[in-house]
Parts: C-alpha cells; sequence; structure tokens
C-alpha cells in the first residue's frame, strides 16, 4: 500500500508555511531584507561575566547564564533553603516553594541583620503603610484586622498546647 502523502508536502498541516509569504508579515514593506535575518545564528559570543561569588542555576542548565547578579550572594538559612530548591526541577514545586520561603526568611534575616548594625528599620514606613492609610484605609485596616486576629489565634492555640 503506497502511502498518499508526499514526504515534503506539509500543507496538511495547519499553520505551516505561514511565514512563507514575505508580504504576509508584520513588518512588511518597512523592513529591507538583506539576507542576514539568516546570518543570526552565526555571532561570536561576547566574553561571559566571570563567576567571583556563589551563583545559583537551574539544573537544567550545564553552566550558569552569560550575566547574573553578584550583589546578593545566597548566605544564612535563606541560602540554604535557595541551594535546596536549585536541587530540583523548575518545573517542580520543589524549585518554587522553597524559593518562596527563602525569600520571607531573607526579610527576617535582613532586619536581624540591621539591628546588628545598630539601625533600627521602620518597618511601617517600608511597607508602604504611610501611602497605604492616605489611598486605601480600608485594606489597610482590614489587613491589620486579619493580622491580629491570625496572630491571637496562633497564640490562644499555642497556649492550649
Amino acid at each position: 500500500m503506497e502511502n498518499s502523502v508526499n514526504e515534503n508536502d506539509y500543507s496538511h498541516i495547519k499553520g505551516w508555511g505561514v511565514d512563507a509569504d514575505p508580504t504576509n508579515e508584520p513588518t512588511h514593506p518597512m523592513k529591507k531584507y538583506t539576507g542576514d535575518d539568516h546570518n543570526r545564528i552565526n555571532w561570536v559570543r561576547p566574553e561571559l561575566q566571570p563567576v567571583t561569588v556563589e551563583v545559583l542555576h537551574s539544573n537544567e542548565r550545564p553552566n550558569v547564564t552569560a550575566v547574573f547578579g553578584t550583589v546578593a550572594p545566597p548566605s544564612g538559612l535563606s541560602g540554604a533553603i535557595r541551594r535546596y530548591a536549585f536541587k530540583y526541577s523548575e518545573s517542580s514545586y520543589g524549585h518554587w516553594l522553597p524559593l518562596l520561603l527563602a525569600d520571607r526568611v531573607n526579610v527576617v534575616e535582613g532586619i536581624f541583620d540591621d539591628f546588628k548594625r545598630g539601625h533600627i528599620p521602620n518597618i511601617l514606613a517600608e511597607k508602604g503603610w504611610k501611602a497605604e492609610l492616605k489611598h486605601n484605609p480600608k485594606g489597610l485596616a482590614q489587613k491589620v484586622f486579619v493580622t491580629a486576629f491570625v496572630t491571637a489565634a496562633a497564640i490562644t492555640w499555642l497556649r492550649r498546647k
């Protein structure tokens, strides 16, 4: 039995060849075709940024990305949580949930670090409560009420035990 579909005919695939007509392209007629469009894969990679601090990268990549931040390398408990998270694939909760937790832990570490340096943080100002009070007083009241309720419930629950 012969195959009725030609091996080089892809017209049965929806959307195949949609980019074949240069006049059916968003940049037509402004774009001047020089032939370089197909040469963009032949470029010389610039020198990579040197790794001077610990850089966490996806276990799905063989190396670090070309550019990365060096201002705040992982440290402390939040850094340990981040190292743990990067053992897992970016498509899993085992990667993203620990990173969320590490961000929250890092906030607390930052507050302790401020106290260590003799600086008392103004948490209300840093959280934008003045603007919230001015522009969203109902929302601020709700946040304060919910936080107070949850805190009171947690304290009551812990005291019963």
